[in-house]
């Protein structure tokens, strides 16, 4: 029997009933090559719920569980998607790879090198396929500012910044509950939007840059969580020995704020908005130092329906993912140091 892989399926299941349901599970019934045939939570009637609000026409067609083995174990389903706690994303993504079943791993993969390392391991051993879900790394602006910076328009590039923020609210007071070891506070929750997209405005030849060293200020709370984090991380000098610095900022205080600004040594591009909804028209700028000025607008589109078909095709057509451990190491290893820059007040250097 010949399957037309152009018309193939991949069979999803959600462990959790998570937040970012909101935008991944009707992502998963959008995109084209995926299904979604289950979802579970160790909440009772949770994973009902959820499907309920997001997905009520779906209720026929996808199973319910109220424990999470149950559906790592479900023969159906074929990838997961992994959205629990930070601290908990290496445990269940294992447990899943050990299943047999492919997985994409809300970021960040997880909270420690070793696990990541762990996952890496074990997802050789069963021949699967893991990846960290950085929705934004697929929406095409983000393309169009590498080809900008890659034609030489705004020179070298030798400084980036990246500030992401959003007030905190009662509802999301779980994201600080527990301190910064434990996964808790801003740098595992939009810390990891900010030092990805600074590593990739470095990115040569389509591979994230790695820095040398960082500095890092930060507000903690009772629990021990940072509310605000402020840092620069030193990317090394270019071959003329000029500085690059990437400069971050990630705050639980502050306005919805999710811009990363590139300036090299003609001029700069910056993107306005890297968390946008599927309704929303993004826009990028750029200026150079002879005056010119020009904004680029994109035609609405859900980075999280083109996360969920990019890496569906991945697993059908056997396709390496786009997002690979390497890039998911170098994530990791940078927060990890900005937090021993927070907790020890000094610059930290960083092993690559």
């Amino acid at each position: 029997m010949v399957v037309n892989m152009s018309e193939a399926k991949l069979n999803w299941g959600i462990l959790g009933a998570a937040r970012v349901n909101e935008r991944l599970l009707p992502a998963i019934i959008e995109a084209p090559n995926s299904r979604l045939v289950a979802i579970a939570s160790r909440r009772a009637g949770a994973a009902l719920a959820t499907l309920q609000k997001y997905a009520p026409h779906q209720q026929r067609d996808v199973q319910c569980y109220d424990d999470l083995e149950s559906l790592i174990q479900d023969a159906d389903v074929q990838a997961i998607y992994c959205p629990m706690a930070n601290e908990e994303h290496a445990e269940w993504a294992i447990k899943a790879i050990k299943a047999g079943k492919h997985v994409l791993i809300e970021k960040p993969m997880a909270i420690r090198l070793q696990a990541i390392n762990a996952i890496y391991a074990a997802a050789n051993q069963y021949q699967v396929k893991v990846m960290e879900g950085f929705m934004y790394r697929f929406h095409p602006q983000h393309q169009q500012v590498q080809d900008i910076v890659a034609s030489g328009l705004i020179g070298d590039v030798l400084s980036v910044r990246a500030s992401y923020s959003f007030l905190m609210k009662a509802s999301r007071m779980y994201r600080i509950n527990r301190n910064m070891a434990n996964g808790g506070g801003a740098m595992w929750d939009i810390g990891p939007y900010a030092i990805h997209s600074l590593r990739w405005c470095f990115a040569q030849n389509g591979i994230p840059a790695e820095p040398k060293s960082v500095i890092a200020r930060a507000k903690l709370n009772e629990a021990g969580a940072d509310i605000v984090t402020s840092g620069v991380l030193d990317f090394g000098p270019d071959a003329e020995g000029r500085a690059r610095f990437g400069h971050f900022d990630v705050s639980f205080e502050r306005s919805r704020k999710s811009e990363y600004e590139i300036i090299g040594s003609k001029g700069w591009v910056k993107c306005h908005a890297v968390w946008v909804f599927q309704n929303d028209v993004p826009v990028i700028s750029w200026a150079l130092e002879d005056g010119r000025y020009s904004e680029e607008r994109f035609a609405p589109v859900n980075h999280f329906t083109l996360e969920i078909e990019h890496f569906s095709d991945c697993v059908l057509n056997d396709k390496p993912p786009r997002l690979n451990f390497a890039d998911a190491q170098g994530n990791c290893k940078a927060i990890e140091a900005v937090l021993q820059a927070v907790t020890s007040g000094h610059q930290v250097e960083i092993a690559n």
